[in-house]
């Protein structure tokens, strides 16, 4: 065998090492969900074809022709037994595709379907798309709204000015996809998620409006909108659900992460929050619930953070970040979170419907000042001193 070849067969041998590496949850964590030891998806788990030239002739050096940087905020459902999730892969020349990831057991073993995503374009072609959510429709179809960038032609020579609109995509097997054209709103839109359901007759969209392409501005939060015909979505009428707050972990900006899991005591959300520190924007996630009745009644919002980076998930490309836009809630009640860490790789942490409805009803809420918090901690103190003179 010559020395190309068994370069290949070495590379191929670590690859596969990697792809089929046991995943363990950590052995200590808060009671509400368990994080794993390994990240479940990095950029070398990207197909060896997507990243070598295996001609000899071509290629004498095996180097990477294309390489990728990272993969990060994957949309999630399960599909046919698998835990499938589309991941926003970001190659070394800073755009970001689609691709089909899919696992066994939702933990570990994710193998990338053999090519990305083509995604038909708009009629004004994005530059980069991204954090594709995915909703299974009760009208039979399965959505994924995501977010467009395209050059802000309002500011010539500027080259990181750049404007953001939602993207919408529809699919019956993740392969081929139907391209609609972009939600129209009067605001920018980035984090943008389609609600399983009809409400009212019409299509619901979570919505976070933006005055520009990353500063909020008068967006106050994560909104709602109804839609009559999704084949030429336009906003007419938005309303706040879940606002914003002073010296909050979302005081910055927030919006909605994966669309909500519903459970009879109501809707279960998943969002980010987003803060100014030192160091930059530091990106949680934070739960709330709302109304199964109405959808955009909040009847629970546990104070502070539900998940941050720790340990090696606070480093990479954009520091003190994690983001969520996909998860999966199982028959038998075990939910999968799989959220991105430092928009580096993904991760995922697993809980139940129990746990977290437990969670977003029994958590206190914030009272939004140091005397309230400090009140809610000396409540938890005389309760726990009455529970131990039992």
């Amino acid at each position: 065998m010559s020395g190309f070849k068994n370069k290949i067969t070495a590379l191929r041998k670590h690859h596969e090492e990697l792809l089929s590496r046991k995943n363990e949850p950590l052995a200590w964590g808060n009671g509400i969900y368990e994080k794993y030891k390994n990240p479940i998806i990095t950029a070398e788990h990207t197909p060896l074809e997507w990243r070598y030239d295996f001609n000899e002739q071509d290629n004498p050096y095996l180097m990477q022709r294309i390489m990728m940087n990272a993969t990060l905020n994957a949309g999630a459902i399960k599909w046919q037994g698998k835990y499938v999730l589309v991941v926003r892969v970001e190659g070394a020349d800073r755009k970001s595709f689609f691709a089909v990831a899919e696992s066994p057991n939702g933990v570990d073993n994710f193998r990338f379907w053999p090519e990305p995503i083509t995604m038909p374009d708009d009629a004004v072609p994005a530059t980069n798309i991204y954090d594709m959510r995915l909703t299974a429709h009760e009208d039979g179809w399965i959505y994924g709204v995501f977010c467009a960038e395209r050059p802000d032609d309002t500011c010539p020579g500027d080259l990181s000015a750049a404007t953001a609109t939602a993207g919408i995509a529809r699919t019956r097997d993740l392969k081929n996809w139907e391209r609609l054209p972009d939600l129209k709103s009067k605001s920018q839109q980035r984090n943008v998620v389609l609600h399983p359901e009809f409400v009212n007759g019409k299509y619901a969209f979570y919505t976070r409006p933006q005055d520009g392409f990353i500063d909020a501005g008068s967006g106050g939060g994560i909104g709602w909108a109804l839609v009559d015909d999704i084949t030429h979505a336009e906003i007419v009428d938005e309303k706040i659900i879940n606002a914003r707050h002073y010296h909050t972990i979302m005081e910055v900006k927030n919006g909605e992460g994966p669309h909500p899991i519903k459970t009879p005591q109501g809707w279960l959300h998943l969002a980010h929050g987003v803060r100014g520190c030192a160091s930059g924007l530091r990106y949680v996630l934070y739960m709330y619930m709302t109304a199964l009745d109405d959808p955009t009644r909040v009847i629970a919002q546990p104070g502070g953070y539900f998940l941050v980076p720790e340990g090696g998930e606070y480093i990479g490309d954009v520091m003190n970040v994690v983001f969520s836009n996909g998860w999966i809630a199982d028959e038998d009640g075990r939910v999968f979170i799989y959220y991105a860490s430092s928009d580096t790789r993904l991760h995922v942490a697993t809980s139940t419907i129990d746990r977290l409805v437990d969670y977003c009803m029994n958590t206190p809420q914030d009272g939004l000042t140091t005397t309230a918090s400090v009140e809610t901690i000396k409540r938890l103190i005389e309760k726990n001193r009455s529970t131990h003179k039992e």
